[in-house]
């Protein structure tokens, strides 16, 4: 993960399972972006349960973003190796806060 975090990858990483709200990777992504709406939808959006196996991070981006979803996929994949959280998790390849910190500067981005 790049050494120099974004202010909004900082305040995902302080709340990614924090208590006392304990966010999972899709909730933190959607209560970093201030979409706080969006966090009881994402409950059960972690460890490979976001719909199709994507990781949940990224299915939290693609949530808020729709109409970005190849690229938001692409970036994932070519930053990260994969859009599956299965595949990231993979004998502990790539740990959650950089899919958290990928998700959510990616959607800073206009």
């Amino acid at each position: 993960m790049d050494t120099q975090l974004t202010p909004i990858e900082q305040k995902a990483l302080s709340i990614f399972r924090q208590p006392p709200r304990r966010l999972n990777c899709a909730q933190t992504v959607c209560s970093a972006m201030e979409r706080e709406d969006l966090v009881p939808s994402m409950q059960n959006c972690n460890v490979g349960k976001a719909p199709g196996g994507t990781c949940g991070a990224l299915y939290a981006a693609i949530t808020m973003a729709p109409e970005r979803e190849a690229e938001l996929r692409e970036l994932f994949t070519r930053t990260l190796g994969a859009d599956k959280c299965a595949l990231l998790k993979r004998n502990g390849r790539v740990p959650c806060p950089h899919c958290v910190c990928t998700a959510v500067r990616a959607l800073s981005k206009a």
